[in-house]
C-alpha cells in the first residue's frame, strides 16, 4: 500500500545508482546508494484543485497549518469503526482506500486524475528498482520471498515471473483477491512459474522463513515504536535480505504531509507516519542487521526512501 505526498519540485520520476567512495567515520560497511523512485506520504490526495493551489501562496497557510486538528478527525474515524489503528487501515483498504488505490495500481486512465497518475508511475518505478536491487545478488528463480503488505500484487506477480517463490500478504481482503485475479490472468498456467500464495494476513501474524522479505509502503502505517518492532519482527523472518520503503522523515516532507491533511479529499485518510533513515537504519542495526544498499523515488507527488539491509556477518 502507498502513500501520497502533496508537493515537490520534480515533474518525472528520477532514478540513477552511485557507490559511496569512502566509510563513514564510525567504520561502518560502504554501502550503495541508489537514487531511486519515490513513494506516497497520505492516503487521499486533493491538492490538485485551484482552491488549494490558491492557498499555498497565502500568507495564511501556517496559520491554517497550525490550527487544524488531523488528530481529532482520526479519532473520529476510529470510533466510527470501533477499533484501533490496525482496523482502520483494514476497514480503509476493504472499502473506499481499496477503490482508490485499485484505480491508481491498474493500467486504467478514465476517472483517474493527474495526481493518482503521477503516484502510478512513482510506484511502478519503486516496483521496477526494488526488482533490479534483488536481481543484483543473481536469479531469482527459486528463492523464496515473502511479500509482506503486497496490495493487489504490484510486486508479488513480477516476482513470480522471475521465478521466485512467493508468498504475499495483507490485511485487506480486497486487496488480496485482487491480487489474486491479476495474477491468475499474468502467469496462471505458465510453464516454469509457480502461482504467488496469497494470504489475507496483518504483519504481525507473519510466520516462517525466507531468502528475502519485502515490505514496501506499509510503515506509513506505523508510528515510530511500533515500526521498530515491525522491522524486528520482519528480520526475524528474512534468511539474506529485508527490503523497506518508507516515507522520509524531514522538516520538508513533515510540512507537506501536514499541508495534506488540511485537504483530506472526500475521504478520511489513515494515519500517515513518517520515519528518518537514521531510525530505521538503528531499529536494524539492533536486530543484527546492517544497510547494504539505500536510494530514493520521487515524482511530482511521490516519495519513498529504499534500503536493503542484510545480516551482520
Amino acid at each position: 500500500m502507498a502513500f501520497a505526498a502533496v508537493l515537490s519540485s520534480g515533474a518525472h520520476a528520477r532514478t540513477s545508482f552511485s557507490n559511496l567512495q569512502t566509510p563513514t567515520p564510525r567504520r561502518r560497511p560502504t554501502t550503495k546508494t541508489l537514487a531511486l523512485p519515490p513513494l506516497p506520504l497520505a492516503a487521499d490526495l486533493s491538492l490538485d484543485s485551484p482552491a488549494a493551489i490558491a492557498v499555498l501562496g497565502s500568507a495564511a497557510l501556517a496559520a491554517a497549518v497550525s490550527l487544524t486538528d488531523p488528530e481529532r478527525r482520526r479519532q473520529q474515524q476510529a470510533q466510527e469503526i470501533g477499533g484501533t489503528d490496525k482496523e482502520v487501515v483494514r476497514e480503509y483498504f476493504n472499502t473506499t482506500g481499496f477503490d482508490r488505490w485499485k484505480k491508481i495500481y491498474s493500467d486504467a486512465t478514465e476517472g483517474v486524475n493527474k495526481v493518482q497518475l503521477d503516484i502510478r508511475l512513482g510506484h511502478s518505478k519503486t516496483v521496477e528498482n526494488v526488482i533490479l536491487m534483488l536481481k543484483d545478488g543473481g536469479p531469482l528463480s527459486g528463492v523464496s520471498v515473502c511479500d509482506a503488505g503486497c496490495g493487489t500484487g504490484s510486486l508479488a506477480i513480477p516476482l513470480a515471473r522471475e521465478g521466485a517463490i512467493v508468498s504475499a500478504n495483507d490485511i485487506s481482503a480486497a486487496m488480496v483477491a485482487e491480487a489474486r485475479r491479476l495474477a491468475d490472468e499474468a502467469i496462471s498456467g505458465v510453464e516454469g512459474l509457480t502461482f504467488p500464495k496469497f494470504e489475507v494476513r496483518d504483519l504481525e501474524g507473519l510466520e516462517g522463513k525466507y531468502h528475502t522479505v519485502v515490505c514496501l509502503d506499509v510503515l506509513i502505517h506505523y508510528p515510530q515504536e511500533k515500526a521498530e518492532g515491525m522491522i524486528a519482527h520482519l528480520a526475524s523472518l528474512a534468511e539474506e535480505r529485508l527490503v523497506l520503503s518508507f516515507a522520509p522523515k524531514t522538516l520538508y516532507y513533515s510540512f507537506l504531509k501536514r499541508l495534506g491533511e488540511l485537504f483530506p479529499g472526500p475521504s478520511k485518510a489513515t494515519r500517515a507516519y513518517l520515519h528518518a533513515e537514521s531510525d530505521v537504519e538503528k531499529a536494524l542495526e539492533k536486530v543484527g542487521w546492517r544497510v547494504r544498499k539505500r536510494g530514493f523515488i520521487s515524482t511530482q507527488f511521490y516519495f519513498a526512501k529504499l534500503v536493503e539491509a542484510v545480516p551482520v556477518a
